[in-house]
């Protein structure tokens, strides 16, 4: 059996990853999907930033939202903002992608600038939903 612990009042394996995202954003619910296509070994469970258990975890790990909107990984008792956080999934994903984690070598003021741009761009640029995506059947043990 393996340890589970209680997140925000849901209990999950604790050797999953979760995955905060801003659930309005079309780019970020296509990142969702790209990623979950390629968690061949179901890493990673993911929330709406938006949603109740999105704001308790932000809370439990005191991140300000209003710096943060866009994605978010929380490892155990850690968490990852930005680019750390993308490139910490690509290094859990199938394939040629755990090679995109050599760019930690890039300072993280460079990498996060690049980030921000793209993020402050992402609604203008990808659309943006009225409300959060609703998960498929098929999909719904992947979000919490």
């Amino acid at each position: 059996m393996s340890p589970r612990a209680q997140v925000g009042g849901f209990f999950m394996n604790k050797s999953h990853k979760i995955i905060l995202f801003d659930g309005v954003c079309n780019l970020c619910n296509g990142a969702v999907t790209y990623i979950i296509k390629r968690d061949n070994k179901n890493i990673f469970k993911f929330a709406a930033l938006q949603s109740e258990i999105g704001q308790k975890l932000t809370s439990k790990y005191k991140i300000d939202t209003s710096k943060v909107d866009s994605i978010i990984l929380i490892d155990g008792e850690k968490h990852y903002e930005k680019s750390s956080a993308a490139l910490h999934i690509a290094k859990n994903l199938s394939g040629a992608y755990p090679l995109l984690f050599g760019f930690m070598i890039v300072p993280k003021f460079i990498r996060n600038a690049v980030y921000d741009y793209i993020a402050k761009n992402r609604y203008k640029w990808f659309g943006k939903k009225e409300s959060c995506m609703i998960p498929t059947v098929e999909l719904k043990n992947k979000f919490l």
